[in-house]
């Protein structure tokens, strides 16, 4: 018997935990409790720092996702939130730092940047944001009709950007309110139903119940959020008719 496999593009609030990164296979991180509160399982393609951008160029240049994506039975975009971080340096240059050589240069001037980000959050007021809202709602929107250029029939889900208190961008998040207000319109628009974040787990983040760096969550704000997006994805599947014999994986 075939069971709906969640195929999930993330950020790191997809695979960090309290205490840093873990696999993707940890089964306390959302994808998989989503997945598991469906009777199903997830894959996550996903990245440190990814933004819509990355879900577009995962879309377009990986191999591994073309074949996944005949098989999917739910896509969920779940980025959107490290679009709108400060980012005091252009994104080209703060993530060129990783180039620089020799190595000592590329760790002193990479401690001078994560000292300096804090300030120039604040003094800049969170502006720019890693990637402009126009541009969020555009590389969604471009993403989303290439899925269903492929499979026309294929639910897809989003959700609104997450909240954080971080120290490392000065508790400063300017362009969330204008990112999310984007993605929404285009939520709207497109027919992409998007679980709100913040109201799921913003207690848990700003209560720094979550991991100390004040973005990622705790084990509480993940089974949460995959609760909450099983939730959102039951009735799809249901429409679709994916929760009984369907594709699912060989095997399965």
């Amino acid at each position: 018997m075939a069971t709906p496999w969640l195929l999930v593009f993330g950020d790191s609030l997809s695979f960090h935990g309290p205490d840093g990164g873990c696999p993707s296979d940890e089964p306390r991180l959302w994808p998989n409790v989503a997945a598991r509160e469906l009777g199903g399982s997830a894959d996550l393609v996903a990245g440190i720092g990814w933004t819509a951008r990355d879900l577009w160029w995962s879309l377009t240049g990986d191999p591994r996702v073309w074949a996944e994506l005949h098989r999917a039975d739910v896509v969920v975009l779940a980025v959107g939130s490290m679009d709108t971080l400060p980012s005091p340096l252009p994104t080209y240059l703060r993530t060129g730092l990783r180039y620089l050589r020799p190595d000592g240069l590329r760790r002193v001037v990479r401690k001078a940047y994560l000292a300096a980000q804090p300030r120039l959050s604040v003094a800049f007021r969170g502006r720019p944001a890693v990637l402009p809202p126009r541009l969020t709602a555009r590389y969604l929107d471009t993403s989303a009709s290439a899925l269903r250029t492929l499979r026309p029939s294929l639910p897809i889900v989003g959700w609104l950007p997450s909240v954080h208190r971080a120290a490392s961008y000065g508790y400063v998040h300017t362009a969330r309110e204008e990112t999310a207000a984007g993605i929404a319109a285009w939520g709207r628009k497109a027919g992409v139903p998007l679980l709100d974040l913040p109201a799921v787990v913003g207690a848990h983040v700003l209560g720094g119940h979550g991991n100390a760096d004040g973005m990622h969550w705790g084990w509480e704000g993940h089974e949460a959020v995959g609760r909450a997006m099983a939730s959102l994805i039951a009735p799809l599947l249901a429409d679709a008719g994916a929760a009984t014999p369907a594709r699912g994986r060989a095997g399965t």
